[in-house]
């Protein structure tokens, strides 16, 4: 299914996918449950190791040990590993507003990075899909182009749209989708 900017016939550009090495459960709509491991991840899916036979469009649920559950979709399945992209269709627009503007109050070390220089660590003191308040080490210019980079996940691009003091707002030039977000959150506590 193409998305609305999306043209016909166009395959979208894949996201970078880490590797990672997770055990984890895949919950089917029979209620059946198997036992996987995620091989990579991105902020919009994953791959995973299997040995359920997976049928591509297949609704299922992945739950990672202390980390959450996300729906997701089978894309691909074929000689025991398979391509998920996570979905959030049981969200209503409505909820998906109010998820978006909902900030989390959070305390996490992450390393954010201006273009052209090295990587410095800073502290991240709330966080939403669409962006987080960082407290800084050196002051950047309101509207340059940074990279922050949690841990296991890719770094996210992001643009500073306001700075006081040693604090800056940042905006991710795109929202991290809310499945990767709630386990970012749960792994960082908030």
């Amino acid at each position: 299914m193409n998305s609305p900017m999306q043209k016909p016939g166009v395959i979208p550009e894949r996201q970078e996918r880490r590797p990672v090495r997770l055990q984890a459960f895949i919950v089917r709509a029979t209620h059946s449950t198997s036992e996987v491991e995620l091989l990579d991840l991105s902020y919009e899916g994953c791959g995973i190791a299997t040995t359920a036979d997976l049928h591509p469009g297949e609704r299922i649920k992945v739950s990672v040990m202390q980390r959450g559950v996300i729906d997701a979709q089978v894309r691909w399945c074929s000689d025991g590993k398979a391509g998920l992209v996570f979905t959030s269709d049981h969200f209503t627009s409505e909820e998906k507003r109010e998820r978006i503007s909902t900030r989390f109050a959070i305390t996490a070390d992450v390393s954010l990075r201006r273009l052209g220089m090295a990587n410095y660590g800073v502290r991240v003191v709330d966080l939403s899909p669409e962006g987080c308040k960082v407290e800084l080490v050196e002051r950047p210019r309101s509207g340059e182009r940074m990279l922050i980079k949690f841990e296991g996940l890719e770094a996210v691009d992001a643009e500073v749209c306001w700075i006081e003091g040693l604090q800056a707002g940042l905006r991710f030039k795109r929202p991290i989708h809310p499945a990767v977000f709630d386990l970012l959150i749960t792994r960082l506590g908030g």
